[in-house]
């Protein structure tokens, strides 16, 4: 099935640097966020801490939460709304030792004096020391890593070193503009996140082998053409597959955004931005830093003109 003929003709690479300044806008508004903000806003699964969340018979709100918890020894507390249900609430204490294992039981107890007995359920409680959220954090961070080095080598070995350089550059661009993102909107970062974005730089990569694999191809039949030529009838015959397979994604993941509940809400809204940034990426920076690298290997080239 096909929504658009593979013998469009849009001009695609001849945009290629008004979407490197968009894309470099982008990613400059992220790192500011990230700058001001003094880094990613960690999740107890990093940053260490203890978090319960529970849940009212009735309304309720995050400060008269905190004025009923005064009385416990607990440090600095954060109560935010947990989802869309206004009777369900995160309590979040960052100061974690042995003696806030009970911690559930304290808020707990403290909170049936204000609202009443049996007025206040315990839906989950987690506790995660500094020293386990700092080596989670590297972990995590080193999973990145280690998948870039693997897809540097992996296209390398399959295509040539600038489609790998090309590639890596891209999922780059795709993991900072989202986490610039989960910055602006003051979203957590914890382990569910990271396996967001290592799904993002998975289905990105499959975006760009897909069209790698058709210039490769196109080398061999239209290569008298020059090479920006070849690139661009390349993502213009892949268009139609691209656009219905991200179309399908965006579906299953604005359901999961949607309907999925407040547990999956930040991994399906990085997958949501992944999905869009990492299409976007497959157009106009993956495949044109190819042209980026091949006009400096030829100078002197003039670049091929040609109607939208």
């Amino acid at each position: 099935m096909q929504i658009i003929k593979p013998d469009i003709n849009l001009d695609f690479v001849g945009k290629r640097k008004a979407a490197l300044i968009f894309s470099a806008v982008l990613i400059l508004i992220g790192l500011i966020s990230l700058v001001v903000k003094g880094g990613p806003n960690y999740g107890i699964d990093f940053s260490g801490g203890t978090l319960v969340q529970m849940k009212f018979q009735e309304k309720t709100s995050a400060g008269d939460i905190k004025k009923a918890l005064q009385g416990l020894d607990l440090g600095n507390v954060v109560v935010q709304q947990f989802g869309d249900d206004p009777r369900e609430f995160l309590v979040r204490a960052q100061e974690t030792s042995t003696e806030l294992k009970g911690l559930s039981i304290q808020i707990s107890h403290a909170l049936e004096e204000v609202y009443g007995s049996e007025k206040v359920e315990v839906r989950r409680a987690e506790m995660v020391g500094p020293q386990v959220g700092k080596d989670l954090r590297k972990k995590g961070l080193l999973a990145i890593v280690y998948a870039m080095i693997g897809i540097l080598v992996y296209i390398t070995w399959r295509f040539e070193f600038r489609f790998a350089v090309g590639a890596i550059l891209a999922l780059i661009h795709d993991v900072l503009i989202t986490l610039g993102v989960f910055s602006l909107f003051g979203k957590e970062i914890d382990l569910p996140i990271i396996a967001a974005f290592l799904a993002i730089i998975g289905y990105s990569l499959n975006d760009t082998i897909i069209v790698y694999d058709r210039i490769r191809e196109n080398r061999g039949k239209y290569g008298g053409k020059g090479f920006a030529e070849v690139v661009n009838r390349s993502i213009n015959e892949t268009l139609s597959r691209t656009i219905m397979t991200s179309g399908t994604t965006l579906l299953v993941v604005l359901a999961l955004f949607l309907f999925g509940g407040g547990v999956i809400h930040n991994f399906a809204f990085a997958l949501l931005v992944g999905v869009v940034v990492g299409t976007y990426s497959s157009i106009y920076v993956a495949s044109p830093l190819l042209i980026f690298w091949e006009d400096r290997k030829k100078p002197g080239q003039v670049p091929v003109k040609r109607n939208a």
